[in-house]
């Protein structure tokens, strides 16, 4: 088993200090302490200056989860941002948490406990869209499926069966999900099921995310880019597994991306260039 002196919460941000706040708020709050918070800051004026980014500094700091701010300019894309990140993580897990996600209390505790089970590459929450928790979507959800005998590596790849996964994580999708397959759960309770990405809330054995590559590929991609959580996602499942639980306990605040030039996906870059040559 893990425990949370073993985990440094990593958090890119770039100009969201409201949004940043909600989520270090959630981060205060949570069941369990001694996590360690790395915060990679890239906006114009330092978050740190920013009163209610303060305060909730203050406040993890008083209640055993110290806080690492790092002003890391100039922005080269989010691969290096997360690259950044991952060089300054020290303990055994990290958990990429994006700057606009709430966590329920027992998220970490669960995050912990999930993958010190299935002792796989990742876990993670899909994030809640809950403006969308009246939109039910059948066929979105048909690709559900539970790993129940161990997580196991898996090759997904865009011609890959696996692919169609990423419907899961649509619009409120997890939520809905949760509801057909586990109807009323404990506060604890999770599920493990097959996944072909996800994003925004994500817990990796670091040495095995590193030894994958990480984010390195950074250099090899546009500083305009997206999709770089997929490819490291992807390589580590290939290796050692990953999962998502259900139910998610990580809620997306619905704010406008900051990645707003979507054409180059790091996919293209890292697996469709390895492959043509």
């Amino acid at each position: 088993m893990f425990a949370p002196s073993d985990l440094d919460v990593l958090v890119p941000t770039k100009d969201r200090p409201g949004a940043l706040a909600v989520t270090l708020g959630g981060l205060a709050a949570q069941t369990v302490s001694g996590f360690r918070v790395v915060i990679s800051d890239q906006s114009n004026e330092s978050v740190a200056d920013d009163p209610l980014v303060a305060a909730q500094l203050r406040i993890l700091d008083h209640r055993d989860r110290p806080v690492a701010v790092h002003r890391h300019l100039p922005p080269r894309g989010m691969a290096e941002q997360r690259a950044f990140l991952l060089g300054r993580a020290e303990r055994r897990l990290v958990l990429y948490l994006d700057d606009d996600v709430w966590l329920e209390p027992e998220a970490v505790e669960v995050l912990l406990s999930a993958i010190g089970d299935l002792r796989c590459g990742f876990v993670g929450y899909a994030l809640h869209g809950l403006s969308y928790r009246d939109d039910v979507r059948p066929a979105e959800l048909a690709p559900y499926e539970e790993w129940t005998d161990g997580v196991r590596p898996e090759r997904v790849r865009r011609e890959s069966p696996a692919w169609r996964r990423h419907t899961l994580h649509n619009a409120s999708n997890p939520l809905h999900l949760a509801r057909k397959h586990l109807g009323s759960p404990g506060p604890r309770e999770w599920r493990a099921y097959k996944v072909a990405w996800i994003g925004g809330c994500v817990l990796y054995d670091r040495e095995r995310l590193l030894e994958c590559g990480g984010f390195d590929f950074w250099r090899s991609v546009p500083s305009r880019h997206a999709g770089e959580d997929v490819v490291a996602q992807l390589r580590v499942m290939e290796r050692y597994g990953g999962a998502g639980l259900l139910p998610s306990r990580a809620y997306h605040l619905e704010l406008p991306t900051t990645v707003t030039d979507r054409r180059a996906e790091c996919y293209d870059y890292v697996f469709e260039t390895a492959w043509a040559h």
